[in-house]
């Protein structure tokens, strides 16, 4: 190939990809004072927001009683900081093309946010310790509470998840889903920031869970590897689009058993106490303390 050749392919190929009809959907226009979010940033903050939450097991292994207050207050104030700067990212994202668009207005928003999520954070740590708890006892194979801490799957994912959780009840656009694909990628557990899910919750082995926008999970749940909460076809408007923003996932109310596999679609309920088999498709409501088993 000669060089005018190559020369040709290139400059029709990038006069190719600029068009704005091959840019439809896929292009974010920057503006100054609108930074994007940033993976780096957020990583980062998972990592001291685990630092903090399980202070030893996460960041410096060496703190201890006398100088864990040093330590979580560091941490804390540089969690605050990248916080900030990542929220306001993601509203300036959320209204990018507001005509009443402020960045100062934003900041301040931002930080606001910011510490309101700081000051979650103790209770955020009281459900995790249940949710440890429950791990604990619900597998005979947990030597201690540090091994469920330092290599649990579930654990990791759930400190993410109620960490996002509080960020879009807070009304932070695109940063908690991002939170929340962080540890799908790290756990391969699935659980959309918008899921409501109580205490002493735990999933054994996990791989392959997902769990839905907007299932309302109960106290004491436990779910089993590759479990699906999820939704059925999405309903249509007048017009052929999906309705979205409507509950569609499944509740499952207190000490509900979910086995492998299992998948419960639509908005449905499983009752208190009730238990699904490994390997089935449930879309109709179950009774309390019902259970669904597949015989071989």
């Amino acid at each position: 190939m000669s060089n005018t050749d190559f020369t040709h392919i290139l400059t029709r190929t990038v006069d190719e990809l600029s068009e704005a009809k091959s840019l439809e959907g896929l292009f974010h226009q920057h503006r100054d004072g609108t930074p994007l979010p940033s993976g780096k940033a957020l990583k980062e903050i998972i990592g001291l927001a685990r630092s903090i939450l399980f202070p030893g097991y996460f960041g410096k292994s060496s703190v201890n009683t006398r100088t864990i207050r040093y330590h979580i207050g560091v941490n804390i104030e540089r969690m605050h900081k990248l916080l900030t700067d990542q929220i306001m990212a993601g509203l300036c994202f959320s209204c990018h093309d507001s005509e009443d668009f402020d960045p100062n207005e934003c900041r301040d928003k931002a930080c606001d946010i910011s510490a309101r999520l700081i000051e979650k954070i103790p209770e955020i740590r009281r459900t995790l310790a249940t949710d440890v708890e429950a791990a604990y006892n619900g597998d005979p194979a947990a030597e201690n509470h540090g091994e469920v801490i330092s290599c649990y799957p579930a654990i990791k994912a759930l400190a993410n998840h109620r960490i996002a959780h509080e960020l879009l009840l807070l009304g932070v656009p695109l940063i908690p889903r991002i939170i929340s694909e962080m540890a799908h990628s790290e756990t391969g557990i699935d659980i959309h920031p918008g899921a409501s899910i109580g205490h002493h919750f735990t999933i054994d082995h996990g791989t392959g869970v997902v769990i839905g926008a907007t299932c309302i999970i109960g106290n004491h749940v436990k779910l089993y590897q590759g479990v699906t909460l999820g939704a059925k076809s999405f309903p249509l408007d007048n017009n052929g689009n999906p309705i979205k923003g409507i509950p569609r996932h499944p509740i499952l109310e207190d000490n509900v058993i979910v086995y492998s596999n299992a998948t419960i679609l639509g908005r449905i309920t499983i009752g208190r106490g009730s238990v699904v088999g490994a390997n089935l498709w449930v879309t109709e409501d179950m009774k309390p303390e019902s259970k669904v088993v597949k015989k071989v």
